[in-house]
């Protein structure tokens, strides 16, 4: 999710306004971010989405947790968490280095994780990492979106993510290769700058070996779904 443009102007001030009241120039901040909760439409019982990511540090360094996955069926289906720091190094660019954990589908998965997070020119929001995981794994993701807002509060977020790992791994399902790639287009009204409901479309299509073997579980490649959902800061 875009972090609001006051909220970057409110981060930029924040220190000159202490330093000019005599106060701690370099303030120790956090931010919590809700970017999707919303149940998507399938074949069978609806899953539950979420992504989500926080921060806490100060001017230029940080640490952040990401989590993302999937709960259907009474159960936790796909589920990653990731612990990174962040060291600014560029205006709006920060350089993010840490771990990765796979945690759903088992067996769990651990990763070396290195990327970039920040605002492209023309406002595009990117967040691309390569991993490095144990006998040789490999795995690249880049994800983007940007913000069409039509009014103050109605905002059309289109955004896209792609998968590619260096090798096979059978036991969680996955090729080597473009393993997914994943579009969105979301509309959400925000009634407090903090709180947005959201309406939307997802698609969702496999490549390869991935693809392979979602077939043989039965499972769909290539997936059309409604979403309803919230997305929150604070």
């Amino acid at each position: 999710m875009i972090i609001p443009k006051m909220l970057f102007v409110s981060i930029l001030f924040v220190p000159a306004i202490s330093l000019a009241g005599g106060m701690n120039d370099d303030p120790l901040l956090s931010m919590m971010m809700v970017n999707q909760l919303e149940v998507r439409t399938v074949s069978g019982q609806d899953p539950l989405v979420w992504d989500a990511e926080g921060w806490i540090g100060r001017d230029l360094d940080k640490l952040w947790i990401k989590t993302d996955g999937e709960y259907k069926d009474g159960r936790v289906e796909e589920a990653e968490a990731q612990a990174l720091y962040s060291r600014a190094i560029a205006p709006f660019w920060d350089l993010q280095m840490g771990w990765r954990r796979d945690l759903r589908p088992t067996p769990d998965r651990d990763w070396l994780a290195v990327g970039v997070k920040g605002l492209a020119p023309y406002f595009f929001d990117v967040d691309a990492a390569i991993f490095v995981g144990d006998n040789g794994r490999t795995s690249a993701r880049l994800q983007a979106e940007y913000e069409i807002m039509f009014t103050q509060r109605l905002i059309l977020v289109p955004e896209i993510e792609l998968n590619l790992y260096g090798k096979d791994d059978e036991a969680v399902g996955i090729g080597s290769g473009l393993s997914s790639l994943e579009a969105g287009l979301r509309l959400r009204y925000e009634i407090r700058r903090e709180f947005a409901p959201y309406l939307g479309v997802n698609w969702t299509r496999l490549y390869g070996k991935t693809a392979d073997y979602a077939r043989e579980e039965g499972a769909s490649v290539d997936d059309v779904q409604f979403v309803l959902g919230v997305s929150a800061w604070y």
